[in-house]
């Protein structure tokens, strides 16, 4: 039978194009049987490259008994099983199965290398068993304690990687060490069934379905830094075109390692009474039918390097798209009313809206009031010391700084702006709103397109 190298394997197998000829077609071209170079693929596929750089080996009985074993036991074909252990031939599987019918395990036994003795011996050859304290039960002995010592060691390996040890790793192990050791000590010693072991190492040497998936969520993680958990990531791999419950999603990031940053702390206030300014027009009615209907504002306050900053933002209810906002290190009326300049150029001349705030000061001021009077702007306020009556905008404040303040580091306050600079455009056009599966932006376009 004709020997090819390594070389000449990889190049029949990658050259092979299943879209230009057939398999049998392409076996005569390269002159090879059909079934030698099926063979070829299934190696290329389970092991890549490194299939064929293993020569023949003398395999021990035991390793023998051991593949014939998972070959009965998985009902694999001959072919599969021949691939799944790498031999180099799958018509030596043939052979030691026709032996272990014939001739029963000592019939796996390899023979010994070189040319016989000539010498005859004086007695009668009879089959040596090992005696206790001979040579070669000190040998067997010492090969046991060798692989009590290496299997550990190797386990405690990937332990030290990544935290706990599965059922794979052990198998992982034991696949690396069976050329050395029989591979049932080895599972015996890895507490593990051989029929499990050997389902693991046939899906261990498949490609993982989830691969590409895998690599999708985590662009989508490391995109959004970090502050994206198992729902939001499901809904942006809808977008991007795929179909996966957030449970399996949730399931691969566990896997991953992958967890959301980003740790939300609630805020509770009292209830008081009804504002004199200005009633309470929003009634808590947070939904608005198109954009700039209505529009929610306030001031947070942000502590930096000993110094104190105040943004001022504006927050259309439609989509929660940022309108405009302002920053300042003290809070000044100039904070609101140039905040208020900056929205209403956004504002078409004789347009319906709604503006709502709480009972600051700033929005108590007559400057303010007129301003929204002479735009034809309907004032709304909250009652007093109620947060949850303007909670959209209190909801984005607790997400500015679980995003953004207490989740990045700043060298000093105008880095600050930039950052912020950055995040409120992020907010707008990239990251999703959970309730209506798209960006801000992305979703005033998808309604100004539709109407």
């Amino acid at each position: 039978m004709t020997k090819y190298t390594k070389d000449i394997k990889l190049a029949i197998v990658q050259g092979y194009n299943p879209d230009l000829v057939s398999q049998n077609e392409y076996a005569k071209q390269m002159g090879v049987t059909k079934s030698q170079f099926q063979y070829w693929l299934r190696l290329h596929e389970m092991h890549g490259e490194s299939a064929f750089t293993n020569g023949y080996t003398n395999y021990t009985a035991r390793f023998k008994l051991d593949v014939l074993n998972y070959m009965a036991q998985s009902e694999a074909s001959l072919m599969d099983t021949a691939a799944l252990f790498n031999l180099p031939d799958f018509s030596m599987l043939h052979s030691w199965h026709k032996k272990l019918e014939t001739g029963g395990p000592e019939a796996l036994e390899p023979k010994k290398k070189g040319r016989p003795s000539m010498k005859k011996d004086s007695k009668p050859s009879t089959k040596r068993s090992v005696i206790e304290g001979s040579v070669e039960a000190l040998e067997e002995r010492i090969k046991l304690l060798e692989m009590e010592n290496e299997y550990p060691k190797k386990v405690e390996c990937l332990s030290s990687k990544q935290g706990k040890i599965t059922k794979q790793d052990k198998a992982q192990v034991v696949w690396e060490l069976r050329h050395k050791y029989p591979v049932m000590a080895l599972v015996q010693l890895a507490g593990i069934p051989r029929s499990t072991y050997y389902n693991l190492i046939k899906r261990m040497n498949q490609p993982d379905p989830n691969a590409d998936l895998e690599a999708e969520i985590d662009s989508i993680y490391t995109e959004h830094e970090g502050r994206y958990g198992y729902r939001r990531i499901r809904d942006e791999l809808k977008i991007r075109g795929w179909k996966v419950n957030h449970k399996k999603v949730q399931r691969l990031m566990k896997n991953m390692g992958l967890r959301c940053l980003v740790r939300m702390k609630k805020y509770k206030s009292y209830k008081g009474t009804v504002g004199k300014i200005a009633p309470n027009h929003l009634d808590r009615q947070f939904t608005a039918e198109a954009p700039n209907e209505k529009w929610v504002t306030d001031i947070t306050e942000f502590k930096l390097f000993g110094d104190k900053l105040y943004l001022s933002p504006i927050l259309d209810l439609f989509n929660g798209e940022i309108i405009t906002y302002t920053i300042g290190s003290r809070p000044t009326y100039s904070l609101v009313s140039e905040m208020l300049d900056e929205g209403l150029k956004r504002l078409p001349e004789e347009h319906h809206l709604l503006l709502h705030s709480d009972q600051g000061w700033h929005y108590q001021m007559n400057s303010y009031r007129q301003a929204l009077k002479s735009r034809g702007i309907l004032q709304s306020m909250s009652r007093k010391g109620n947060c949850y009556d303007n909670a959209v905008i209190e909801n984005f404040f607790g997400i500015l700084k679980s995003e953004f303040l207490y989740y990045k580091e700043f060298e000093n306050a105008e880095h600050f702006k930039e950052e912020l600079k950055k995040y409120i455009e992020y907010y707008n056009v990239k990251r999703l709103k959970a309730k209506i599966k798209m960006s801000p932006v992305q979703y005033r376009t998808h309604f100004e397109k539709a109407a």
